[in-house]
């Protein structure tokens, strides 16, 4: 069924058509048509260019974080014999991984998903008594002992963070004065 408009349509150009006329070197050539050229163009790539750059939900930011944490963490458990302070050194990259690759509208999750993130990975890492009452007792108190790490990572996500959201307003700032 169909549904009647609410709004009246927009007088003017649509989003993404040009109200100028485009430039010789924007518009299409024929297919086959190859623009002349006297010398080889060699095109430099920046090296961030080459860096893998997704943009993850708030949710997807946190799966990845805790499946990260959690592979490294069994990582830690089967080679390095449950080393706390190695599981703390990989869980600073996993943060800034974090916080780079999280989405500009979810920026505010990333220091919200790394410790949980961090205690779900801790826990093939925490010394296990007996029982549930000895796993939880050494989860505790591998939080305890470690959260330097914690809060270092989840320092390094926040500012990450917070440098990333300065610079996402100054850019929305600097396009709304200038159109």
């Amino acid at each position: 069924m169909e549904q009647p408009r609410t709004r009246p349509p927009h007088p003017g150009p649509r989003r993404g058509t040009p109200s100028a006329p485009l430039p010789p070197q924007a518009r299409r050539r024929p297919a086959g048509v190859r623009p002349p050229t006297t010398a080889p163009v060699v095109r430099l790539v920046p090296a961030e260019r080459r860096l893998p750059n997704p943009r993850l939900t708030g949710l997807g930011a946190g799966l990845f974080c805790a499946v990260g944490m959690s592979l490294l963490g069994l990582l830690d458990a089967l080679l390095f014999g449950a080393s706390l302070t190695m599981y703390g050194v990989l869980f600073v990259p996993v943060c800034v991984l974090t916080a780079l690759w999280v989405r500009g509208s979810d920026l505010m999750t990333a220091p919200i998903i790394v410790p949980i993130a961090f205690a779900v990975g801790l826990l093939p890492v925490a010394d296990a008594g007996g029982g549930t009452a000895g796993r939880l007792m050494g989860l505790v108190t591998a939080l305890a002992t470690q959260a330097v790490w914690l809060y270092g990572g989840t320092l390094v996500a926040g500012v990450i963070v917070l440098v990333r959201r300065i610079r996402l307003v100054k850019r929305r700032n600097r396009r709304l004065t200038a159109s």
